[in-house]
C-alpha cells in the first residue's frame, strides 16, 4: 500500500529464551534474533564459553560480536537454589525456549518440560544434543565434531582413497553445530505455527534436534545408494563423484579456481574456451557417465589450460563464456567481493567493546518486505540483567541487588 509504513522484522513480538553455550542452541537463537525475535540468552556469570573462542582484542572475542548479537544477555547462576523460580518466570513472558545441554540437563535443574509448561503451558521447547532426547545413544557427551563423524561428513571429507594417509580433514568451521541450530530454528518456527495456527489455545509443542541426525540428512544418496547396491560412498576429494567436469584448478598465481561445466551446454563451452572443441560429443566425453569415467584425464586437461591465467584472468574468460566459475575465496577475497557487500552480507557494526566497527556476514534469509537487522552486537556479559528483570519481571532494584548479594545473578 502506498505511503504505508515500513514492516517491522518478521518476528518481531516472538520472545525466545536461550539456556545454550558453545554453538548450537546460541546459533539457532542469533537466527531468529537477526529476524526480530526478542532472545534473552541465559549466561552464567561467568559468561558463554563461546566468549573465549578465537581472536581476542583486549581479552574480548571478535566472533562474539557476531555469535552474540541481537540478544539481551542476562546472568543467572542456573545451579543456584533460587534460580528456578527465576527461570519460570521468564520463562511465562516467552513463546519458547532453545537449549542444548545435555539430556535431562534441565530436568537436574528443577526445569523438567511438565515444570517449564506449569508456567506457560502452550510454550515450544526445542532441545539441540549430540544424539537426540532417546535412544541408547542419548546420554553420551557430544559436540559438534562427533556428530560430523557419526553422520558420515567426516569420511566424505578426507582425502581420496590411496591419496593420503592423514587423519581425516574436519570442514573448517563448527559445521555439525550450526545445520542442527537451523534445523532447531525451522523446528521451533515449524512448532510455533502448528501451535497457533487454530487461533491459540493449543499445548505447547517440543521440537529433538540431534547432531549425528543433522548431519546425516545432509547426505544424499549415501543411505540410498548403500542400501540398494551396496555401494559406500567415498571421498571425492575436489571434485563430485557423480558429475563431471567440476573441481578445482591451479592458477597462475598460486590459487584455485573452482569450475563447474557438468551440463551438456556448459561443457562445449567449457571445452571452446580452451581450444579443444573437438572433445565435445567425443567417445570419451559424450555425456555426463562417460566424463566422470574418464574424470581424471579430462581434470589434467583443464588444469594445464587454467594453470597458464591468473585467477582474475580466469573468471574473465569463464563470465565471458558463461561458465560458472570462481575462485578459492578468503577472508580477504570475502570482504572485498562486490556481491557480498551489495546484498549487505558483509557489513561493518559498531561494536562499543572494541571502539571500531567490526565486519560482519549479514541476515540470511533474507525477507525482502521485512529485511532482519544487526540491532546490536554481541553484548557484555550480563549487560541487560536488570533490563529484563526489571523491565520484564517488574522486580524492584532493592530485589536485583539482593539476588547479585546471593550470587543468583
Amino acid at each position: 500500500m502506498s505511503g504505508a509504513e515500513p514492516a517491522g522484522p518478521p518476528l518481531q513480538g516472538l520472545r525466545v529464551l536461550e539456556i545454550g553455550h558453545f554453538v548450537a542452541a546460541p546459533f539457532a537463537a542469533r537466527l531468529l534474533g537477526d529476524l526480530g525475535a526478542d532472545v534473552i540468552k541465559i549466561e552464567p556469570p561467568e559468561g558463554d564459553p563461546a566468549r573465549q573462542w578465537g581472536e581476542q582484542v583486549d581479552g574480548r572475542s571478535l566472533w562474539w560480536s557476531m555469535h552474540g548479537r541481537n540478544k539481551r544477555s542476562v546472568t543467572v547462576d542456573l545451579k543456584h537454589p533460587r534460580a528456578r523460580a527465576l527461570i519460570l518466570a521468564l520463562v511465562a513472558e516467552c513463546d519458547a525456549v532453545i537449549e542444548n545441554l545435555r539430556p535431562g540437563g534441565l530436568a537436574r535443574l528443577g526445569l523438567a518440560t511438565e515444570v517449564l509448561r506449569e508456567a506457560r503451558p502452550d510454550l515450544v521447547i526445542a532441545h539441540i544434543s549430540g544424539f537426540g532426547q532417546t535412544g541408547p545413544y542419548r546420554d553420551r557427551p557430544a559436540f559438534g565434531v562427533i556428530g560430523e563423524a557419526l553422520g558420515g561428513l567426516r569420511h566424505l571429507t578426507n582425502h581420496p582413497p590411496g591419496v593420503s594417509d592423514l587423519a581425516p580433514v574436519r570442514v573448517g568451521v563448527s559445521i555439525g553445530d550450526s545445520v542442527s541450530g537451523l534445523y532447531a530454528a525451522i523446528g521451533l518456527l515449524a512448532a510455533l505455527w502448528d501451535r497457533d495456527r487454530a487461533g491459540g489455545g493449543r499445548a505447547g509443542r517440543t521440537v529433538d534436534v540431534a547432531l549425528t541426525e543433522s548431519v546425516l540428512s545432509l547426505m544424499e544418496g549415501l543411505l540410498p545408494e548403500y542400501g540398494a547396491l551396496g555401494k559406500v560412498k567415498a571421498p571425492a576429494g575436489g571434485g563430485i563423484a557423480t558429475a563431471a567436469p567440476t573441481n578445482a584448478y591451479p592458477t597462475a598465481d598460486g590459487a584455485w579456481m573452482l569450475i563447474a561445466a557438468n551440463s551438456e551446454t556448459l561443457f562445449a563451452r567449457l571445452m571452446t574456451l580452451i581450444g579443444r572443441p573437438e572433445l565435445v560429443g567425443a567417445p570419451d566425453y559424450a555425456g555426463n557417465q562417460q566424463r566422470v569415467a574418464n574424470v581424471a584425464a579430462l581434470d589434467a586437461l583443464i588444469g594445464d589450460w587454467t594453470h597458464g591465467y591468473t585467477a582474475d584472468q580466469l573468471e574473465t574468460l569463464l563470465n565471458d563464456a558463461g561458465v560458472p566459475n570462481s575462485k578459492v575465496y578468503t577472508a580477504v577475497d570475502i570482504a572485498a567481493d562486490a556481491q557480498f557487500i551489495a546484498r549487505g552480507m558483509v557489513t561493518a557494526v559498531e561494536d562499543p567493546a572494541h571502539d571500531r566497527p567490526i565486519l560482519q556476514c549479514g541476515v540470511v534469509p533474507h525477507i525482502v518486505e521485512a529485511p532482519g537487522t544487526v540491532r546490536w552486537p554481541g553484548p557484555p556479559i550480563g549487560a541487560h540483567t536488570e533490563d529484563v528483570l526489571g523491565g520484564l519481571l517488574g522486580l524492584g532494584r532493592d530485589e536485583i541487588a539482593a539476588l547479585r548479594a546471593e550470587r543468583v545473578i
